[in-house]
């Protein structure tokens, strides 16, 4: 992974860092940003670039190998997986986002409604 796109890890987030990381390369892969065979950095690399243990990085490793979205190989490191698994239920993808929407919309110090109203006009922009 050259120009690798940043990974952030948010301390005054109740979520665990491992999850936040996961969530992030998830999306990456996801999205195409990461692609099949694109490295991911090395786990003390990682760690010690997020100031994190380096058990924190390989527990989000590891997690996502058991669902078969990267590979690992001693020697080789560890790679977005060739072919991806299928896709999860369509519910929880979107239950994921909306939570991470929410949280994200939290930080920027948004309350409940204009959480709700950023929702509510973005559908609205959406139906045309």
């Amino acid at each position: 992974m050259t120009d690798r796109p940043a990974l952030t890890v948010v301390t005054d987030d109740p979520t665990p860092p491992y999850e936040q990381l996961r969530r992030q390369l998830v999306e990456l892969i996801r999205y195409g940003v990461l692609a099949p065979g694109d490295r991911l950095p090395p786990v003390r690399q990682l760690a010690s670039d997020l100031g994190l243990a380096a058990g924190t990085v390989a527990r989000t490793y590891r997690e996502l190998e058991m669902v078969g979205i990267v590979t690992s190989r001693r020697g080789g490191g560890t790679r977005v997986a060739a072919v991806q698994p299928l896709g999860s239920d369509p519910v929880q993808a979107l239950h994921e986002r909306a939570a991470a929407f929410v949280r994200e919309a939290r930080l920027l110090g948004a309350d409940e409604a204009q959480i709700v109203s950023a929702v509510t006009q973005a559908l609205a922009a959406s139906n045309g």
